[in-house]
């Protein structure tokens, strides 16, 4: 092992020289040349095919590589990318695209074989083989999903794309900004068929250059690449992105503090309280190396009750609100997170979307959990009520609070901890009476939390993993998916959120934040509520 990780560490440190060999040849190039973005993702990278991006360590990296219609900016507005500008027409459901003609894809031998040239212009039926891809049964695309609401879509000619919705969907601009819905070139798909994973090529700032699988991946500058800064320089700044792979998360920090990677995102219980203050803030012997940036996070951190459970404690909706009253949310946040997080309080939609705080949530009321068991313990005869939550480690110290505190109650607490992927299937199947879950939002609407409640939305056929069903809440959801002015839709959202609370399904913990430590050499790195990696704008100082 430790000549595994002596490797590792090797590796890590002559990625710079392998990604400037790159351009050695041309010695008369800036000092731009050798700006290199660093990164370490320690849970790996399966894929660069963006129909398969569904979690964040594959959407960062096919991020910098590809393009959509639309693009998010770091307050969540929806702004042109390859699309100029569009038109939406309400009484026909239709989306018109009118698209940029300078968008190129990088440059590869698969285009080189058919054209004179090694590369070629996106154009509308480029974006109409990628959204039929994404449907294609044999390609069985993660992201095939998005577009559930379109009746149909097409090019109707170079610079013209038109999208038909089945029905009226507020969210749909939305979703088109996440990178399933990537423009890709059917070249490369009919050259490299499944390889394609690990020989992507988009129209984004950066291009491969290099992936040895578990150990590296390096992203060169895009040298087409369309977009501007305000200044009329052309977009990306840096040279290249490497991306190591180390799994521990220690040593990513320890890499990190030795100025060998350029950031790190989140916090871990192996460093936190080195790296921050029971307070939230960077600690002093960190000011001079490196700044810290924090943003609202759109992820809700809960407990989910089965609903479908045969047990007297989960379908009491005494037992259910005493849990949601029974522990601290104010000290859980400041002792096990350092303050990093919004306790929740507020309902189920997190700070950073509308329709948030607009509602009562759940408060520290010892006394009335008290009074809610004691009332369980009358109407059932059942003395001695108990849950068992399941959870995986990551998250085993926030579930031991919940229990201690419960216990002050009259509620036993058994914690069932379960590895990742068995908790993600018991989950679904319906198998844990209680379970710790998050839910990090696909799109910027908080339909996309309201629908974990639609009865229609049952798993494994959709995200409804209570498998809560309430009539009069299906019909406000129903309701919400045809209003499109914002501020109407916020006020069936707030009635939605309300009838969570009443009904307690969940136990809803807090609201995330997006944590980013950043070296002082880096400028432009932002930060966002979902926690995107955007790159094009960085800049790294001698």
């Amino acid at each position: 092992m430790k000549n595994k990780n002596n490797k590792r560490f090797y590796l890590i440190s002559v990625i710079s020289c392998l990604v400037v060999s790159f351009s050695c040849h041309h010695n008369d190039q800036s000092k731009k040349d050798h700006l290199i973005f660093r990164y370490n993702e320690h849970s790996n990278i399966a894929t660069l095919d963006p129909a398969f991006a569904s979690n964040p360590q594959l959407i960062w990296p096919t991020n910098q590589i590809f393009n959509s219609l639309v693009q998010l900016d770091d307050q969540l507005a929806i702004k042109p990318d390859i699309a100029k500008s569009w038109h939406y027409n309400d009484s026909t459901l239709t989306y018109t695209f009118n698209l940029r003609e300078d968008v190129f894809f990088h440059k590869s031998k698969v285009f080189a074989k058919i054209y004179k040239d090694s590369t070629r212009r996106a154009t509308a039926y480029d974006f109409e083989y990628s959204f039929k891809r994404l449907l294609d049964e044999k390609v069985a695309a993660r992201g095939r999903w998005v577009l559930n609401n379109v009746e149909r879509f097409y090019a109707k000619n170079n610079s013209t794309f038109v999208i038909q919705l089945k029905r009226p969907f507020p969210a749909f601009l939305g979703l088109l900004s996440m990178r399933f819905c990537s423009v890709v070139p059917r070249e490369a798909i009919d050259y490299y068929g499944n390889n394609f994973r690990s020989n992507p090529i988009g129209t984004g700032p950066f291009a491969m250059k290099l992936w040895e699988e578990n150990v590296k991946l390096v992203l060169r500058k895009n040298p087409l690449y369309f977009e501007k800064d305000e200044k009329g320089e052309q977009l990306p700044y840096l040279e290249a992105v490497a991306i190591t792979f180390l799994p521990d998360k220690q040593s990513e920090f320890l890499q990190f503090v030795q100025g060998k990677l350029d950031f790190i995102s989140g916090l871990d219980n192996s460093y936190k309280d080195d790296l921050i203050t029971r307070k939230g803030k960077l600690q002093k012997k960190y000011e001079h190396q490196f700044n810290m940036l924090k943003s609202p996070y759109l992820n809700t951190e809960y407990l989910g009750f089965f609903m479908g459970s045969n047990s007297s404690e989960i379908q009491s909706k005494k037992i259910r609100k005493a849990v949601n009253y029974g522990f601290n949310r104010d000290e859980m946040i400041t002792y096990l997170r350092n303050g990093i997080g919004i306790p929740a309080m507020h309902g189920f939609i997190p700070k950073g979307l509308p329709g948030f705080n607009k509602i009562e949530g759940f408060t520290y009321q010892p006394i009335k959990a008290k009074k809610l068991v004691n009332q369980y313990i009358e109407e059932s005869g059942n003395k001695n009520p108990s849950i068992v939550i399941g959870t995986n480690s990551q998250y085993l110290d926030l579930c031991e609070y919940i229990q201690r505190e419960l216990e002050n109650v009259g509620i036993k607490v058994i914690i069932d901890v379960v590895p990742p992927s068995s908790l993600r299937q018991l989950k679904s199947s319906g198998e844990l009476d209680v379970f710790r879950a998050s839910w990090i939002a696909d799109y910027p609407d908080a339909e996309n939390y309201l629908s974990l409640f639609y009865g229609k939305n049952f798993t494994p056929n959709g995200p409804n993993y209570t498998h809560f069903k309430n009539k009069f809440y299906d019909s406000l959801y129903v309701k919400s998916l045809s209003i499109l002015d914002i501020e109407r839709r916020k006020l069936v959202y707030e009635q939605m959120d309300s009838i969570i609370i009443n009904e307690a399904p969940v136990v809803p913990l807090y609201y995330d934040m997006a944590v980013r430590f950043v070296n002082k050499n880096v400028s432009g790195l932002g930060i966002n509520p979902q926690n995107f990696l955007v790159l094009k704008r960085v800049k790294k100082n001698n």
